[in-house]
C-alpha cells in the first residue's frame, strides 16, 4: 500500500495546489489586506514515528496567538480575525497543508497530526498513531467537522476538547491505522468532500 498511497499523495497534492492556485492566491490577499501579518501559519505537530514539523496553514488568528491561548480555538475565540471566521469556515486554511503532503510529511489522509503536550500524554497504544504519517482528513476530521461550535461558549475550550473530541478522534485514529487501506482511504476523501458542501454534524 505504501508506494500506491505516496503515488496518489504527490499525484492529488500537485494536481490540488495547481488547480487551487486561484483560492490560495485570493486568500492570501485578503489576509495580508485584513491585518498586514504574515499569509501563512507554520504550526509545530508531531509527524510519523515521533519527528516533529512545521504544519503550514493559512493564517486566522491574530500574531502570536499561541502565546495568548491554547491550541484548541472555538468558533468565538476572541484571537480569530474578521477573515479567520470565513477561512475556517468553508476550511480553506488547510489548504497549504497540500505543501506538507508534496514534501513528505503528512499524506492526504491519515490521522490529524497532534501538539506535542498532546503526544507526550499518549498511551502505549495511542501510540500506534505515529506509526504512519499524519493525513489533512480522516474520519475524525469529518465526525468533528465542527469542531469550533462544539468548543463555541465554554469556558475552558481546553477542557472542553479534552472531554468531548479528543477520545473520539484517537479511537477513529486507531481505528484507521488498524484497518488502513487505499479503499478506505478514497471513500474518506469522498466523505470530506461531501461534508465540505453539507451543514456540519449538530451533536458532539
Amino acid at each position: 500500500m505504501g508506494l500506491v498511497k505516496r503515488g496518489m499523495d504527490l499525484a492529488a497534492s500537485a494536481l490540488g495546489l495547481a488547480v487551487l492556485s486561484p483560492v490560495i492566491a485570493y486568500t492570501a490577499i485578503r489576509i495580508k489586506a485584513d491585518d498586514g501579518g504574515p499569509v501563512f501559519y507554520r504550526a509545530q505537530r508531531v509527524g510519523k514515528d515521533g519527528e516533529m514539523f512545521s504544519m503550514y496553514k493559512f493564517r486566522t488568528m491574530v500574531v502570536n496567538a499561541d502565546r495568548i491561548g491554547g491550541p484548541s480555538t472555538a468558533a468565538d475565540d476572541p484571537r480569530l480575525t474578521r477573515m479567520g471566521h470565513t477561512i475556517r469556515r468553508y476550511k480553506l486554511d488547510e489548504i497549504p497543508q497540500l505543501i506538507n503532503v508534496l514534501r513528505g510529511e503528512m499524506s492526504l489522509v491519515g490521522p490529524r497530526p497532534q501538539v506535542k503536550q498532546y503526544v507526550d500524554a499518549y498511551t502505549p497504544e495511542e501510540r500506534l498513531l505515529l506509526s504512519v504519517k499524519p493525513g489533512i482528513t480522516d474520519w475524525a476530521s469529518i465526525r468533528y467537522r465542527n469542531e469550533g461550535e462544539i468548543l463555541k461558549g465554554s469556558d475552558d475550550p481546553e477542557r472542553t476538547y479534552m472531554e468531548k473530541i479528543h477520545p473520539g478522534k484517537i479511537r477513529l485514529g486507531l481505528e484507521y491505522v488498524r484497518r488502513q487501506s487505499v479503499w478506505t482511504d478514497v471513500k474518506i476523501l469522498a466523505q470530506t468532500a461531501k461534508a465540505l458542501f453539507t451543514e456540519p454534524a449538530a451533536d458532539a
